[in-house]
């Protein structure tokens, strides 16, 4: 009987060395298959797509193209700064504040912002279209309006004053287009149209600033001195503030009409303030004119050899006994009616010094209309 054996249960004997080998090599080179069917060289070829011809750009597209090139040379990035004191080496630092725009006024170098872009700050640096830095003078300013003048000592190459426009016979509907910094990203521009005119809102210093700009073009945080532009090109606004409870835009700005920015600023690039026309009066309180029940402007007091004297309006005096005798109450300005301080200053503010004016008083009861000569006031 041969040594070897296999039961009747059909054991089999166990795989020899050779068996195993042969499957571990087998397993090896399905690796390696695979392995080179997914290499990258092995994969599907991909080329890049075929590039659709679009044809030449549309015509508003090409205009609002030559409209940035011919304008953006004229925006300004500000960058306002705050010294303060190191508190262990006590040297003087100059510390980033805030950003802002403006644009260049002429050739001489003066730049119109925000007045609020500038408040409050130390120092100011303005950032041509060409990258240059330059160190901001400040020239004047005028709260009531938001409105600053800087200057800058750059040379006349890299200014390049911007073109006006007008305000005064702008339409609901007309393109704009605003260029900016919003965010510190400069140079950017938004566009969209008139949504409405004659809106109000406060300056920083509470007074109204009528007669306002509404654009649906988006200004936000950094636009704020920077210019509304109409088609053409021309400067038809200052963008001052926006309406937003978030702080961004809302798709509601507002900007300061050129027609009022161009008689303000040559003010205050010659004078450093506006030259403000006036009657030369002191006047009551609202409240106090209402407790007396008028409906007008009281005049307490009259400035000696002012021109409301000069044309013999009346103050309020104290006579014997310590009766008090009320002055004349100015009703109306050159027929417009006026019922407060505020709308008084309003009136007198769309006159120039040295311009004859129709006062309508209230006196001894009845009117009379006395013309004055406006003169400059504080």
């Amino acid at each position: 009987m041969s040594d070897t054996y296999s039961s009747a249960s059909g054991s089999r004997r166990p795989p020899s060395s050779g068996a195993k080998w042969g499957v571990l090599i087998g397993l090896l080179l399905a690796v390696v298959a695979l392995w080179i069917l997914r290499s990258p060289g092995r994969r599907p070829p991909a080329e890049p797509r075929a590039i659709m011809p679009r044809g030449d750009l549309a015509e508003d597209e090409k205009s609002m193209i030559a409209l940035f090139r011919q304008a953006s040379p004229s925006v300004v990035h500000i960058t306002t700064l705050a010294v303060r004191q190191d508190a262990f080496s006590f040297d003087v630092l100059q510390i980033p504040q805030g950003t802002g725009s403006g644009f260049v006024w002429d050739a001489d170098g003066h730049i119109v912002t925000n007045f609020h872009v500038i408040q409050d700050a130390d120092a100011a640096t303005v950032t041509m279209a060409d990258h240059s830095n330059w160190k901001a003078h400040p020239v004047g300013a005028y709260p009531d309006k938001d409105l600053a003048v800087l200057r800058v000592d750059a040379p006349r190459a890299a200014l390049h004053p911007i073109p006006i426009g007008t305000s005064h016979d702008l339409q609901v509907g007309q393109k704009v287009f605003a260029i900016g910094n919003p965010f510190g990203l400069d140079q950017s521009l938004t566009t969209g149209i008139i949504s409405a005119l004659g809106r109000e809102i406060q300056s920083v210093t509470r007074r109204p600033i009528r007669d306002m700009i509404q654009t649906d073009a988006a200004i936000n945080p950094g636009n704020s001195g920077g210019p509304l532009l109409d088609s053409a090109g021309r400067l038809i606004g200052v963008n001052t503030a926006i309406y937003s409870p978030s702080g961004v835009s809302a798709g509601i700005g507002f900007a300061i009409p050129v027609d009022e920015v161009n008689r303000l600023v040559p003010q205050l690039i010659r004078h450093g303030r506006v030259i403000r026309p006036g009657l030369g009066v002191q006047v009551a309180p609202d409240r106090l004119a209402a407790e007396l029940g008028l409906s007008g402007v009281l005049i307490l007091g009259v400035v000696p050899d002012g021109p409301a004297a000069k044309a013999g309006l009346r103050a309020t005096r104290r006579m014997q006994g310590g009766r008090i005798e009320l002055g004349d109450v100015i009703v109306a300005i050159d027929g417009q009616g006026v019922r407060s301080v505020e709308e008084l200053l309003t009136a007198l503010d769309r006159y120039q010094v040295g311009a004859r004016v129709k006062v309508t008083l209230l006196r001894d009861g009845g009117q009379v209309v006395i013309e004055v000569v406006l003169e400059s006031v504080s």
